[in-house]
């Protein structure tokens, strides 16, 4: 039968054909070999540690913030609690999961798996009642002719119902098409097998290395038997973990060469080193993020690139997520009312606050800015009397310092 005719997906052209049935079975589930042979699939991309940490602090990112609905009149904003969106998106998507929980989930198939999409429930007007979470593996995203998407989604069962976009909550990684985001664990393939391949080759090497590892010579030739027998004696003795640093005891003038294995001969662990940064630059988050630094790193610095994470990392999921939510749970009378969703995300900043409070401090004390409008930039609502720009006393002018007298 031809392969082609039942295979349903689309090929990139750039993955190579499937020549055996190793690549078909890695076709089939999620994921195609690297040039170091190695297979890559999201399982075994979750089990590198570096793509585990960066998955998790922006899962970790996007679910520790507030998540509230607002509704905005004029310059004066409020938390939107009468609206039954206000509770799912901040308390309680469904019956048995957090807004954490659901956000957490979110960011990990946001990162690792193109996108999440979940099922919105509306109720009375259209409002959206309730959020269900669905797999990756169960959503196939279809455009239609009139540019509008319908969502395959296979239940438990093998039974597939079609829903149109109405129905799914579908929030985008990072997209060439606009449709569908964009495969990251399939685009960074060669660095993630790298890094796959050499965690086994060491795991292999702890597993089968003798300690102390080296040349054992004997005088004259040894039989089969002896050498079988003395090969045992090592093993049972010497190989291994368990066995490291144990007092070898040699007999019949035998001599035990050690050989050590110089940075320059493997550099396995700046490739090791190396292959974090690689994975680091491909999930677009800081070494520092993930758990990896230089050692150079001051105290001052870390506060800047922890800064960097929430600025250059966080904020643009935050933006992605807020615009899905308005574009996608909320009614047309609900946007033209003034709801939208926002992430309360200044609790991450406090280390820039004094910087904040100093610069706002300045443009407020010269003129520059009124004081409500300061205020807009911290996302408070306006105070009555705070709508003229402050004069500093220095700058006066000759009139009133008359009119003073």
């Amino acid at each position: 039968m031809n392969l082609r005719a039942i295979w349903p997906f689309g090929r990139k052209s750039g993955d190579g054909p499937i020549v055996d049935s190793h690549g078909l079975w890695q076709a089939l589930h999620g994921g195609r070999v690297a040039k170091t042979g190695t297979a890559v699939t999201l399982e075994s991309a979750m089990r590198v540690t570096a793509v585990l940490a960066c998955a998790r602090v922006i899962a970790e990112g996007i679910a520790q913030v507030p998540f509230k609905l607002y509704r905005g009149e004029g310059r004066s904003r409020e938390a939107a609690k009468d609206h039954p969106l206000y509770e799912v998106l901040h308390r309680r998507p469904n019956g048995w999961m957090s807004s954490f929980e659901l956000r957490e989930v979110m960011g990990y198939h946001c990162v690792l798996a193109r996108g999440f999409t979940a099922f919105a429930n509306r109720g009375r007007g259209g409002r959206v009642v309730e959020l269900i979470p669905l797999l990756p593996n169960t959503v196939k995203v279809r455009q239609n002719k009139d540019w509008s998407l319908t969502y395959e989604v296979t239940a438990s069962n093998g039974s597939v119902r079609e829903f149109s976009q109405e129905s799914i909550w579908h929030v985008r990684g990072p997209s060439w098409n606009g449709v569908v985001g964009m495969d990251v664990i399939g685009l960074a393939r060669e660095a993630i097998g790298l890094s796959i391949a050499a965690e086994d080759s060491q795991s292999a090497l702890h597993a089968r290395g003798a300690r102390p590892s080296g040349l054992y010579s004997v005088e004259g030739t040894l039989s089969d038997k002896q050498y079988k027998d003395l090969k045992k004696w090592i093993d049972d003795n010497y190989a291994g973990d368990a066995q490291a640093g144990t007092t070898m005891l040699l007999d019949r003038m035998a001599k035990f060469t050690p050989i050590r294995m110089s940075g320059i001969d493997a550099q396995h662990l700046e490739t090791r080193r190396f292959q974090i940064e690689e994975i680091c630059r491909a999930l677009r988050v800081m070494p520092i993020m993930a758990g990896y630094s230089d050692k150079a790193a001051t105290y001052a610095s870390a506060e800047q690139m922890f800064l960097a994470h929430v600025v250059h990392t966080l904020s643009p999921w935050y933006e992605r997520i807020e615009q899905s939510a308005d574009c996608q749970l909320l009614t047309e009378d609900d946007r033209r009312a003034g709801c939208y969703a926002k992430f309360a995300a200044a609790g991450l900043l406090r280390g820039a606050l004094k910087d904040t409070a100093e610069y706002l401090g300045l443009l407020t004390d010269r003129g520059i800015m009124t004081r409500n409008e300061a205020r807009e930039k911290l996302e408070l609502n306006p105070l009555d009397g705070l709508d003229e720009p402050m004069t500093p006393m220095n700058m006066r002018i000759g009139n009133e310092e008359e009119t003073g007298r």
